[in-house]
């Protein structure tokens, strides 16, 4: 039996359907605005291609060891920690200490929430950032957190991935700018040598290097990139 549709009700389901799909479209593209977010997380000077504030963050503590350098203590991830954590996580000790908080509490929370945070007084941010970088850094902050425990042991500081697998990403995906070997450009470290932070890798792997064009994996499931830790962890460190 053939069911014959009038043209109104053909219009009514293309319209359902065009919504359905322009809904997935920008549930999709929210990982390019949180993959930003994270690059503004690590160094947003230099994304916005602009100096560092010239005073120190005022919520940075005085007796820390960035007290007196505004361009390491500007930066979000001096005082909340590349696994996010604070002084709960990696930052709990040693010379980045600041004995703050991390971001991991505001997972979850709404854009707005946390944007009203960021250009509080207490951050400091309203005449830093535009509307745009705002929303970006609220969506890292609020949807775009890695639970890095999944993918990296913390006591051992070894990433939980498979180096086969991770020899091809990166032999296919990171090789032709960093090298086989992991030591380009001349000027960074090289990458057996940065696994001495797997949360710094991780972060920057998922979401690009602050200034320059390097991709952001973050839209690939996430063990990939445990997967290319794990292949680093074999590579020269001098």
């Amino acid at each position: 039996m053939k069911i014959k549709l009038s043209k109104k009700l053909w219009a009514v389901m293309i319209g359902i359907f065009a919504l359905g799909f322009s809904g997935l479209t920008q549930a999709a593209e929210i990982e390019s605005s949180i993959a930003r977010g994270g690059n503004l997380y690590d160094k947003w000077f230099k994304v916005l291609d602009v100096d560092a504030p010239e005073k120190s963050h005022g919520l940075y503590p005085a007796d820390k060891k960035y007290a007196e350098k505004p361009g390491a203590n500007w930066r979000c991830k001096e005082c909340h920690g590349w696994d996010y954590q604070g002084v709960n996580g990696a930052y709990s000790s040693g010379k980045h200490s600041s004995g703050i908080a991390g971001i991991n509490g505001a997972s979850g929370q709404s854009a707005d929430a946390i944007i009203a945070t960021l250009k509080g007084d207490a951050h400091g941010y309203s005449d830093l950032l535009s509307d745009q970088d705002m929303t970006d850094l609220a969506n890292f902050v609020g949807q775009g957190q890695v639970d890095m425990d999944k993918y990296i042991d913390r006591a051992s500081k070894m990433p939980k991935g498979d180096a086969v697998k991770g020899e091809a990403y990166f032999n296919t995906v990171c090789a032709k700018c960093h090298g086989f070997d992991g030591k380009l450009p001349d000027d960074m470290k090289p990458f057996g040598k940065q696994m001495g932070n797997p949360w710094e890798v991780m972060h920057k792997i998922l979401n690009g290097q602050p200034g320059e064009d390097m991709p952001a994996l973050r839209a690939l499931d996430h063990q990939i990139t445990a997967d290319i830790m794990s292949h680093m962890v074999s590579l020269p460190k001098e």
